[in-house]
């Protein structure tokens, strides 16, 4: 075919898709302010379920919740099941020059600890505070801000808290003990491993009140904790949830739009994840209710495991490359605390302009909605082992939070007080557009990379260190 014909029929179908997704999005809107459940079926699990940790009871019953939701918009559901070395939470008591001080253990810890040791101030606890003291870490306890320190060069770039653990076992420490960033005396939990399984030092984490008087202790003497930690440790099941819209046209082709199920024990993880999942269950019933059109397969994944090292999604992904599957999917989209989300972005350039076009449609309901994407890459949620095979990541950014929603990131106070109904509704609408487009173009606008590329891109966005870290760096 004639070059220009070709670029001319690529033209005029994609304006035909835009064309129709604009009476589209009306449709969606309408539907989502007038009858959005995400709101209140957050609500309602936070209340009757409380936290959703995999591997518990709680977390059983959420993964139900989700099933019985997503069936009674008429999808048939299937479960995943997945096992692993479980974790979960006992007693901890944590003494510093015979102070008490309040503390979290970091999940992964140990099952049974009683030790103590001299604490070394590792300020940032990074690789390079590491070298600057060598062999002086070996037998004492790791003492280090989760964050950056105030008057860090912003070219510096942070690691996990996992990430962090692991250093500390790379050079001999006893334990870690990890002081959290914003103020309140707010206690944060989290996993330490970087695989998942279970670590061999305690890692603890305390608030920044209690950091910040033991790091100004250790500048006038020594200072000596004691750990005490015991933790249920053994084998434990949790399970992905998957709901099926077979494409019309290219059912062999798919779209994965996951969301983490999951969250920690210390609140009900209503900011983290139940925001993003809670809309994954509300798009899959917007999309059923409207009859909306879907040339490729949608897949909707609720991933669990997510918090203690995306093991659902590290499972779903390897079940996908077993099978050969995993050729078949042509994006995924993730919402990972996802609230009010105010543009598009994609770990590919090649994805912007199509992007752009969808941002400007939504800017018509949603006026600060912003009408230039972005591409970045990043890691710790369960976009990642899908990125890390080439799949293209096309998604939601720039979420607007409650003020102090961020403060209780993973901590004791990630309530339902903190989410807003009309973050949620602008994430089902946002993301249902988006879907609804990427699932009927005629062709995706980004390939899957290649190896190199995936490398390369990698590379780019400072990963390697942290993908090293962790054993995901294969090159």
């Amino acid at each position: 075919m004639n070059s220009k014909i070709l670029l001319s029929f690529t033209i005029f179908s994609a304006s035909l898709v835009f064309g129709q997704s604009n009476n589209t999005l009306k449709l969606i809107n309408d539907e989502v302010q007038k009858n959005a459940e995400a709101y209140q079926q957050l609500k309602s699990a936070t209340e009757t379920i409380g936290h959703r940790a995999t591997g518990t009871k709680n977390g059983e019953q959420a993964e139900e919740l989700a099933a019985k939701l997503l069936r009674s918009y008429g999808y048939n559901v299937s479960f995943q099941e997945f096992t692993f070395n479980g974790w979960n939470r006992k007693s901890l008591s944590l003494v510093v020059n015979n102070q008490p001080v309040k503390a979290v253990a970091l999940a992964h810890s140990p099952a049974d600890v009683k030790l103590s040791g001299e604490l070394i101030d590792l300020g940032n606890g990074l690789e390079e505070d590491y070298k600057k003291v060598t062999d002086k870490v070996k037998g004492k306890i790791v003492f280090a801000t989760i964050g950056l320190l105030e008057g860090t060069p912003k070219t510096i770039e942070n690691l996990h808290r996992s990430e962090k653990t692991a250093l500390a076992e790379k050079y001999g420490a006893k334990g870690i003990i990890l002081f959290n960033k914003p103020a309140g005396e707010i206690l944060l939990t989290g996993t330490a491993s970087v695989t998942g399984d279970i670590i061999k030092i305690p890692a603890i984490n305390i608030s920044l009140e209690d950091g910040l008087k033991i790091k100004q202790a250790l500048t006038k003497g020594k200072e000596v904790a004691k750990i005490e930690m015991k933790n249920d440790v053994g084998l434990m099941k949790g399970r992905n949830i998957i709901a099926k819209k077979i494409g019309s046209e290219f059912p062999n082709e798919k779209v994965v739009l996951g969301g983490h199920l999951d969250s920690w024990d210390l609140a009900t993880g209503a900011i983290d994840n139940g925001v993003g999942s809670f809309s994954v269950i509300d798009v899959a019933r917007t999309y059923k209710k409207l009859n909306l059109e879907n040339k490729r397969t949608i897949e909707f994944v609720l991933f669990m495991g997510e918090e203690i090292g995306l093991l659902g999604s590290k499972h779903y992904v390897k079940q996908a490359m077993k099978d050969g599957s995993i050729n078949q999917i042509k994006a995924m989209s993730n919402m990972d605390m996802t609230t009010n989300p105010k543009s598009y972005y994609s770990t590919m350039d090649s994805s912007l302009s199509f992007l752009n076009t969808l941002s400007k449609d939504i800017q018509q309901i949603i006026p600060d909605f912003k009408t230039t994407s972005f591409a970045s890459v990043d890691l710790h949620s369960d976009h990642q082992p899908f990125m890390l095979q080439g799949v293209p990541i096309i998604g939601l950014t720039h979420s607007q939070f409650k003020e102090g929603a961020l403060n209780c990131y993973h901590a004791n106070c990630d309530t339902f007080n903190y989410v807003e109904e009309e973050g949620l509704k602008n994430n089902v609408i946002t993301e249902t557009y988006l879907l609804y487009n990427l699932s009927n173009l005629k062709e995706i606008p980004s390939k899957p990379w290649t190896e190199d590329e995936t490398k390369n891109a990698l590379i780019k966005g400072n990963l390697e260190t942290p993908l090293r870290i962790s054993g995901d760096w294969r090159w």
